[in-house]
């Protein structure tokens, strides 16, 4: 019984596998073969010797997943001269094709070739094919490309069209603080020229019964405004700048943290929210995503929590940067340091030294994964209203040696990880890879021990926590830098192999006091800039030490109370300068005044350094707080003086010109005269116009700073002040251009010059201010008519015994009553009657005549 059971059972499995089969076989039939249509195609055609050409290669299939492609592809590449070269090992994309790029050296006709190999896919065999031949003309000169576009000559905003890609030199953001204080894509402000400034929250002096005495400054454990790398900034939020949008703070730590978004360009704001319970921005992105079907950047604001100084895992939410939305939210993001990829995704490289394992953590990662293929679907549906599992983000894992020494100091995105330790007896310097090209990632690269001066430990010496210990890291130099402070000395250590490269002569003692060291460093071009409580901006060669220059921020007027030069700190380097400012720990009221805002020549070879602009008494910084910052080359501060928000860079103008008379005699006096004026945003501020009812003059680039005092801060008018070259042209009725004077307006914004022309017909006449630092440049014009001179009528003396026969044929006498009376008449008041008009039109009339009547007896 049991037998015939089991039969069954095998009888029944039998017929199922069999019905499973032939199912299989109907839903999948094999197909023997299948042919195949190979393509080529060749942009552009023509094209000159030397240009690139995009080779279009693949077959008429498309594949069913973005993951698939067909292999081994190869173009056969016959020149001029019949020589053959080979492009191989093509692999398409799941649309059947792909792009492969060719330059061609010789000048004639090349023909090239597809082939496409035959390959299995899905069971399906796919049969070889090639394309039909296409024939390159290849040309001695190069044909024309898009010409692109000249950066801005005139005051510019966002958003910034797509087609300009140009700009991208200048248009900057500040996502977070950048590493070792440089900030590319700027264009740095090369005066203190002020674009708008709005208030923040009460501040300034507060007068009457406290005399000299003023508001609270967000300063002291109470910062405000908290961009940059100030103080402990890691306790506060961030002031950020993505794609000309500013994100600040207007309060401390205390409810409610109001933040407001900002138009850097207009000053004009686009909203204000408090997020979340209270919280505060961490850092921005613009994340440029590269999918399948979808191309384009899309840009947040994250808020945080968790993490903080005992490490472990966060939370982050992500924020539109346009609305203010709340978008998607990141859990479980593992402990690191942001890194900004390619496409400016964010990676972490999470290390354990104790278990010897290194991992790549990073954002797109996070959203894709679980999507059909590698950069498959979308961006925006994968992420947006979601909460997504940061575990996902690991895109791998790999060993690394233990046993280490010290920690982890410095991560370098797809190069090496730099950890060290440093004691009055001994410094370590290690690294790791994590470059896939470079060898094994997790593999050790070196491990360095430098004995040091025997001082240090004689003298026993801090070499760590807040105020010594290592400072600053160049993945670019390859140079890490470790400071000392009782000494006032830095080290510098290599990056390569960890070996110590040179010490550096003590600095200023006072520098020994700053608590936060590692924020009064910068590393930009080659250089390694320190600036710190002796007021002192030191300049290094980073491979040698050697000390290239220095500058002295000395306080003409004693004002500081602590030395001769004011404490000062870098706040940012770009586009070749060095912006370094004022702040104190612990500032006491009243202010000292005129703390100075300082930009210089960054690669300057002057031993003194140089100064390309400074202004004393605007955009003070703050210690506890925030520092400026920059994008879209306009730097964005607050200014403890007055607790106002001020952005700073090159201003738009307006120019006007006027001519008089509009109809002259050729040789006769025409006035020009116009006005060139400053009309960014700040000007049209309701107390900016009610102290400059006709607008603010353009004022040089060499008395802009005191200028900017009086417009905006209400110091006095600067003496001896000047304004704008402006430069005037005429064209004559041909159309010619002509040059005509040079001149400069004065504090009023005016200018005027007397032209005597010596041409007939119709001139137009220009007047340019050609731009400076501080301005982009302006333009008018207006039309003078210039005629004949007036025609000489001779004198009796000139006449002689000429007889009247021979007199030129002058007008009757009654014509020329006519003529004087009517245009007497035009200059009459309006408010006379018509009876008087017509006496004194009689009386005229009456007189020339008789004149001419006399004049007349006498010839005879």
């Amino acid at each position: 019984m049991n037998i015939e059971k089991n039969k069954s059972k095998l009888s029944t499995i039998a017929l199922i596998l069999v019905l499973a089969i032939s199912i299989t076989l109907v839903t999948l039939p094999i197909v023997a073969a299948k042919g195949t249509v190979c393509y080529l195609g060749a942009i552009p055609n023509p094209v000159g010797k030397g240009q690139q050409v995009l080779l279009h290669v693949g077959i008429t299939d498309q594949l069913p997943s973005t993951d698939q492609s067909w292999l081994g592809l190869s173009v056969t590449v016959t020149d001029p001269e019949g020589i053959q070269s080979t492009i191989s090992d093509i692999k398409t994309d799941s649309t059947g094709g792909t792009g492969v790029s060719f330059i061609p050296d010789k000048v004639g006709t090349y023909t090239l070739v597809a082939h496409f190999p035959e390959q299995v896919q899905r069971g399906t065999t796919y049969t070889a094919s090639d394309s039909p031949p296409v024939e390159l003309e290849v040309l001695a000169e190069e044909i024309p490309v898009y010409p692109g576009h000249s950066l801005p000559s005139n005051y510019w905003t966002r958003p910034i069209d797509a087609q300009l890609r140009e700009w991208s030199a200048i248009t900057g953001s500040w996502p977070n603080t950048p590493r070792n204080l440089y900030a590319p894509y700027n264009d740095g402000p090369e005066t203190a020229h002020i674009l708008w400034t709005k208030p923040m929250t009460q501040g300034g002096l507060a007068g009457g019964k406290l005399d000299g005495l003023s508001f609270e400054i967000g300063d002291a454990y109470e910062g405000k405004w908290t961009g940059s790398s100030g103080g402990l900034s890691t306790w506060s939020s961030t002031a950020i700048i993505l794609t000309g949008k500013l994100y600040y703070q207007e309060s401390t730590q205390e409810d409610p943290v109001i933040y407001h978004c900002v138009d850097l360009h207009t000053g004009e704001e686009l909203w204000s929210k408090v997020f979340m319970d209270n919280r505060t921005i961490a850092f921005g992105q613009t994340y440029h995503f590269d999918g399948i079907n979808y191309h384009g950047a899309f840009e947040y604001i994250y808020v945080t929590s968790g993490g903080g100084w005992g490490g472990g895992s966060q939370t982050w939410y992500a924020f539109d940067s346009y609305t203010g939305d709340w978008m998607f939210t990141i859990n479980n993001v593992p402990s690191g340091t942001n890194m900004y990829g390619p496409m400016n995704e964010i990676c972490r490289y999470v290390v354990d030294t104790r278990a010897g394992t290194v991992s790549l953590w990073n954002t797109t990662e996070v959203v894709m994964k679980g999507t059909s293929g590698s950069g498959a679907g979308s961006w925006g549906s994968n992420a947006h209203g979601r909460t997504l599992d940061g575990s996902r983000g690991i895109m791998w894992t790999e060993s690394m040696p233990t046993g280490l020494p010290g920690s982890v100091q410095a991560s370098f995105l797809h190069d090496r990880i730099i950890g060290a330790s440093a004691s009055t007896s001994q410094v370590s310097v290690w690294g790791v890879n994590v470059n896939a090209s470079a060898g094994v990632i997790g593999a050790e690269l070196f491990r360095s021990t430098w004995t040091p001066p025997a001082y240090w430990a004689d003298m026993g010496l801090s070499i760590s926590g807040f105020q010594s210990g290592w400072q600053l890291w160049s993945q670019e130099d390859r140079v890490g830098i470790l400071w000392v402070k009782d000494v006032r000395e830095h080290y510098a250590f290599s990056l390569n192999d960890g070996t110590h490269l040179w010490s550096a002569p003590s600095q200023g003692y006072q520098d020994a006091f700053d608590d936060t060291p590692a924020d009064a460093r910068a590393i930009a071009y080659g250089r390694f800039y320190s600036a710190s409580v002796s007021g002192i901006v030191y300049c290094y060669d980073i491979q040698t030490g050697d000390l290239l220059w220095k500058y002295e921020a000395t306080d003409p007027y004693s004002e500081y109370l602590f030395g001769n030069t004011w404490w000062l700190k870098p706040v940012f380097i770009t586009d070749g300068k060095i912006y370094v400012a004022h702040l104190e720990h612990s500032p006491i009221d009243p202010r000292p005044r005129g703390g100075p805002f300082i930009c210089l020549n960054a690669t300057t070879d002057n031993p003194d350094g140089e100064v390309l602009w400074r202004i004393d008494g605007a955009f003070r910084q703050t210690r506890w707080g925030g520092r400026a910052i920059i994008g879209d080359s306009i730097i964005a501060t607050m200014d403890t003086y007055d607790q106002r928000v001020y952005a700073i860079g090159k201003g738009a103008s307006a120019t006007t010109v006027t001519a008089s008379p509009k109809v002259a005699a050729k040789g006769s006096a025409v006035v020009i005269e116009g006005t060139v004026m400053d009309v960014s945003p700040g000007t049209k501020a309701t107390d900016v116009q009610l102290r400059f009812p006709k607008g603010v003059p353009a004022i040089s680039d060499e008395d802009m700073s005191e200028w900017m005092l009086y417009v905006y801060k209400q110091f006095g008018m600067p003496e001896d002040a000047t304004g704008v070259e402006v430069v005037f042209n005429w064209v004559d009725s041909e159309g010619v251009w002509h040059d005509l004077y040079r001149t400069k307006s004065d504090t009023s914004g005016t200018y005027s010059y007397v032209w005597y022309p010596d041409t007939e017909g119709t001139c137009k006449i220009i007047a340019t201010f050609m731009g400076s630092e501080g301005y982009y440049g302006s333009s008018a014009e207006t039309t003078v008519v210039i005629g004949a001179p007036e025609e000489h009528f001779p004198t009796a003396a000139e006449i002689g015994d000429t007889t009247i026969s021979k007199l030129p044929a002058y007008p009757a006498a009654s014509d020329i009553a006519q003529q004087t009376a009517q245009e007497t008449v035009n200059k009459l008041p309006a408010y006379l009657t018509i009876d008087l008009v017509t006496l004194i039109i009689i009386a005229v009339v009456l007189v020339i005549g008789l004149i001419a009547y006399m004049t007349l007896r006498k010839q005879k």
